[in-house]
């Protein structure tokens, strides 16, 4: 065969081990094709033609889903593809571009046969190339799905975090600015003579409003009638800033009636000074409960952040409550439950005990198969996310339910496929669901899928002492 000889093909790093003999039989028994840029080797669903040596030029490998190229990774000169020695798979998974022209020696698949009967060492090098290759394929799902699971913990993170972040941001300075203002407040306090028995009626009541428990909520009707009774009697008794006195006072359930029980113990030229007092202490209570409430949001994301990754533990597997994980990974994607206006129901069986697993692996899981429910049910602009663990014997289960509308029949069989998937480019890898199989495989344990319109099961069992 023209240019192609056993020697240049044993100075292959993969075939350097393999007899020259050998090598020239594969040689005798390969055709050589010429491709041009453009042109495919190969396309998707088509029966593999054989073991091929990549002699000049590059190959594009990609997928078409929803009529878009995703691609998977370029084969360059001088590697080996294609089918295999002992391989299952038959039919070709991608599409086989050529970059440039391009040339292929091919031993075609019905001399494999031959080759292993005869040839033991050419089908040892093979199979080393394609148990290297799976390996490959293994460390590239992992990061490859590692990045997918960060982008989504770090888009969830960055709108989550961002708003207790802003709100103390905002709340500091709006607190700074306000304790600016103290200094005539309290002079005007300081300038009240009343006498003390009056002092500790109107700090009672004071104390008694404010420790009404739940106030109530008021629609945006409400709401107006109440500022406006609360604000025509301030002006009534000739209390200034008496919009805003008005507005936080039915912020703190304060009524008119209130209002004319402090005005029995308060001279009538105090009770302006006395109110706006008593407002600018509302407003600052106000303010550091709201910077206390995003400071502890901050907290609880950070807490729940620590726990989902396993930080600062073992690689191994570790006793972990099971609901632990499912509520961490329920607060990572809160934002995106939020957006889609989902309503989640977590029904969970508080008697299950401590399962042995690899914790921060689970989480993968959950946030896999959760976050694929969110992008189901993108369709119905709302949805019902349904949470369901139990006990089954010396298993755990839990399921996963959406009701989204379903998974069609015609591709049920292909979605735990690695690279199958039906999101848009750049929303999925096509590998979530390959990685959940995995990782629940190395939990001894199974993934089942019970779909229809309208309901979607996604139910994992493993070992409690896996």
């Amino acid at each position: 065969m023209e240019n192609v000889s056993a020697e240049w093909l044993g100075s292959l790093e993969a075939l350097k081990e393999v007899p020259l003999e050998q090598l020239q039989w594969m040689i005798e028994n390969s055709t050589v094709t010429e491709i041009p840029d453009g042109d495919f080797i190969f396309r998707s669903g088509e029966p593999m033609k054989g073991t091929h040596v990549l002699l000049e030029g590059r190959i594009k490998m990609y997928l078409v889903q929803n009529n878009e190229m995703r691609d998977v990774l370029y084969i360059e000169k001088d590697a080996i593809f294609g089918y295999l020695p002992f391989s299952r798979g038959l039919v070709a998974k991608a599409m086989g571009q050529a970059l440039g022209n391009t040339r292929v020696m091919t031993l075609p698949m019905d001399k494999t046969r031959e080759m292993i009967a005869k040839h033991f060492e050419l089908t040892q090098a093979l199979v080393h190339i394609m148990t290297t290759r799976v390996r490959n394929f293994t460390a590239y799902q992992q990061q490859n799905e590692k990045m997918m699971a960060l982008g989504k913990l770090s888009a969830g993170l960055a709108h989550e975090l961002n708003n207790p972040a802003a709100a103390i941001v905002r709340g500091s300075s709006s607190l700074i600015q306000h304790l600016q203002l103290e200094p005539t407040s309290f002079k005007e306090v300081m300038a009240i003579r009343m006498e003390e028995k009056e002092v500790d009626i109107v700090t009672k009541k004071l104390f008694e409003i404010l420790n009404r428990g739940e106030r109530p909520k008021l629609t945006l009707i409400q709401r107006t009638e109440k500022e406006d009774a609360v604000r025509d009697w301030l002006d009534d008794h000739h209390v200034i800033n008496s919009d805003e006195v008005a507005e936080n006072f039915v912020d703190y359930a304060f009524t008119c009636e209130d209002m004319e029980s402090f005005k029995e113990h308060i001279p009538e030229k105090y009770l302006s000074p006395v109110f706006n007092w008593i407002n600018t202490n509302l407003v600052t209570e106000r303010m550091v409960m709201d910077i206390q409430n995003s400071s502890q949001r901050i907290s609880d994301l950070v807490k729940s952040i620590k726990s989902f990754t396993h930080m600062d533990q073992g690689k191994g597997k570790d006793y972990t409550d099971i609901h632990e994980g499912l509520r961490n990974t329920l607060v990572i994607l809160q934002h995106k439950i939020k957006k889609g206006n989902i309503t989640v129901t977590e029904q969970y069986d508080d008697t299950l005990p401590k399962v042995k697993a690899m914790v921060g692996e689970l989480n993968q899981v959950w946030t896999n198969l959760i976050d694929n429910a969110l992008d189901a049910m993108e369709v119905n602009k709302k949805g019902q996310l349904t949470i369901h663990t139990r006990r089954d014997r010396e298993f755990v289960e839990v399921t996963i339910t959406d009701d989204g509308p379903g998974i069609p029949d015609e591709i049920k069989s292909q979605i735990f496929d690695p690279f199958f998937t039906t999101k848009e480019i750049g929303k999925g890898t096509g590998l979530g669901l390959d990685v959940v199989m995995r990782i629940v495989q190395q939990h001894r344990g199974s993934v089942k899928v019970n779909s229809r319109p309208g309901r979607t099961d996604f139910i994992v069992c493993f070992l409690i002492d896996g």
